[in-house]
Order: C-alpha cells, then structure tokens, then sequence
C-alpha cells in the first residue's frame, strides 16, 4: 500500500547547488515565500532580493514560505546591478529568465560541472531589466505552448530550477 511520506520519512538525498538566485524587484510576498520554498527544494546556496522599498519578511511571506526563510541564506541589496556585477567579477555565470529575441529555452542551457550560476528572475510584471539582460551571458526562457507567454514568477522559478539542476546532477 502507498503511503505519503512526509517531512521526516522522505526519501529524497540533500544536496546544495551552485545556484544563487537574485530576484530583481521581486515584491509580493506570495511569491517571496513561493520563492523561499522552491529555493530550498532545489538546493539553492542563497538568494538576493534586490529593488528599493523590498520587504521580505511578512506575516504573509512567513505563511507561505513554511520557515524556509529560516533555512536558506537571503540578503537583500537595493541595486540588482550593484548585486549581479559583484557576482560576475566573482567568476559566477548570470544567467537571466527572461523571453526575448535571444534567449534559449532552459532546457538547453548546459552548465559545466564548477560552474556557479546566479539566476535572476523579474518582478512580476515587467520583468528582468534590459540593464540586468545586456549583463547577464545567457537570456533562458521556459518553452510555453499555450495562448499567454509568461506565468507566475515563482512557478517560472520552480520550473528553471528543476531544469538546471537537472543539468547540474548529470555532469
């Protein structure tokens, strides 16, 4: 008989990633807490939230993060360029969600084995910035083939993440 497994009983190996996730004027905290969650799922080392006036603690983050925040490193940063230079002057590899002229499907991104990447996701309405994707070395986007061409910031994430950790766990 199949029987739910749960936080303790699971039978899922913890594994930290090279992943640090900067989210560019990311504000709603739904999607704050969305976006802890998915962090610590995918094992991702850290995240950033960068835009004046962010919050990231709030009665309703706390709820929807499920103590998340308490496990997965974050800082908070009011400069996204500020934040995504520092990284790549540390040898990190940005790579941008983001649907545009060139972007690729994330899927088809491949990381190589040492690789650290920053992913950096955009407020929900408009987006990565162009300043953020003229810095950024790939623009990756999540094939879609319905009618609308974006969805929830933090589905969007869940999604990139488990690509690129796919890719991550077959080097």
């Amino acid at each position: 008989m199949s029987q739910q497994l749960h936080h303790d009983n699971n039978q899922f190996t913890k594994k930290k990633f090279p992943i640090t996730l900067i989210c560019d004027r990311v504000n709603s905290p739904a999607n704050i807490g969305s976006i802890f969650r998915i962090a610590d799922s995918f094992g991702v080392t850290q995240i950033c939230f960068c835009g004046e006036n962010i919050t990231v603690i709030s009665k309703r983050m706390q709820r929807t993060a499920r103590s998340t925040h308490e496990i997965v490193p974050y800082q908070q940063s009011e400069s996204t360029v500020d934040t995504v230079q520092k990284f790549k002057a540390e040898g990190h590899t940005v790579l941008s969600l983001e649907i545009t002229g060139d972007s690729i499907p994330v899927s088809e991104y491949h990381p190589t084995e040492e690789e650290k990447i920053v992913l950096v996701i955009g407020e929900e309405n408009s987006g990565v910035s162009e300043e953020i994707l003229a810095l950024s070395k790939h623009r990756v986007h999540i094939n879609m083939y319905g009618n609308n061409s974006s969805m929830n910031v933090a589905t969007a994430t869940g999604i990139a993440l488990h690509e690129i950790t796919k890719q991550l766990s077959n080097t």
